[in-house]
């Protein structure tokens, strides 16, 4: 116990290093942008609006954001009895409000909760995961998903999927504005170290926006998912039906869902780009799902 509570004060620290983080690389950005466009004080004041406009999104509609780009459909008793009621006991169980559900047309099973904090979660399974699962295996990963709304992950790592994404864009911005626009309006008389200087900071820009998308993955820790197992599988005390889930998520014939991308893959309870070779394969945003397994039947 006294663990989860360590992990959701650290979550709520690092919420606030992630949006620290964000104010020092848009300052940055907005900086160059001056120095692009002639004014490197106005480029550092839309910087700061930036942020502040960035964090609003990500706080307030950063999760309804995430479910519309996934094509998430909220579910009510009518429609799915037996996932609401499960949803219901076990967010008794944590303690927590019951947190909205939708779900997603995909085979692939896989499932992922988001929100700012737990009055304000939801959590979404995929169409896949809601065929092939009992309903020991359903438990074990609705479970999964509550610990994470209970300890704030989803905060965290909604933080991490949102202000990282628009650092990408507006790096994307400034290179693209540099490369065929801002570098050639600028006045190359002020000097050809400053030119330099632009130069390199282009060259900086370029290396940005891929580097910010490992960023994502490396912030969304794997103890987080080890954590979460744990959680759950004491929630609903069957660590069994969550082992099991995982033994079926892990050789789904779809591997891949569909609308997932980079920056909301750490969301989800096993990775959603698995299926894909070449960059997707670098860098894994979980652990290694059979030593997940293996943690849950030890237990």
């Amino acid at each position: 116990m006294a663990k989860l509570h360590n992990a959701i004060s650290e979550n709520k620290r690092n919420s606030v290093f992630i949006i620290g983080i964000f104010v020092i690389i848009i300052a940055a950005l907005g900086y160059s942008l001056g120095i692009l466009f002639g004014n490197s004080y106005v480029g550092l004041f839309l910087g700061f609006i930036l942020v502040i406009i960035g964090v609003l999104i990500s706080y307030y509609s950063g999760d309804s954001l995430i479910l519309k780009m996934h094509k998430a459909k909220e579910v009510k008793k009518e429609d799915d009895p037996y996932l609401v009621n499960t949803v219901e006991g076990l967010s008794i169980a944590a303690g927590i409000p019951t947190p909205k559900i939708y779900i997603i047309e995909e085979d692939s099973p896989n499932a992922f909760a988001t929100g700012r904090n737990p009055e304000h979660a939801s959590i979404t399974v995929t169409s896949g995961l809601r065929k092939v699962l009992n309903r020991e295996e359903l438990e074990g990963v609705i479970a999964h998903e509550m610990a994470h709304i209970k300890n704030y992950d989803i905060r965290y790592m909604l933080l991490v999927t949102m202000l990282a994404g628009i650092i990408v864009l507006v790096s994307d911005f400034i290179l693209r504005n540099f490369l065929w626009g801002g570098a050639r309006s600028h006045n190359r008389k002020e000097g050809s170290a400053l030119f330099l200087i632009i130069i390199l900071i282009g060259l900086l820009l370029a290396i940005l926006s891929p580097v910010i998308g490992e960023i994502i993955k490396f912030a969304a820790s794997r103890q987080r998912e080890y954590l979460a197992d744990a959680t759950g599988a004491m929630l609903n005390r069957n660590p069994r039906g969550l082992a099991n889930a995982l033994k079926k998520i892990r050789d789904a014939k779809d591997k891949v869902v569909d609308d997932a991308n980079k920056a909301t893959a750490h969301l989800f309870i096993e990775n959603p780009l698995r299926g894909l070779k070449g960059v997707n394969t670098l860098f894994s945003t979980h652990p290694d799902i059979n030593e997940r397994i293996k943690r849950l039947e030890t237990m």
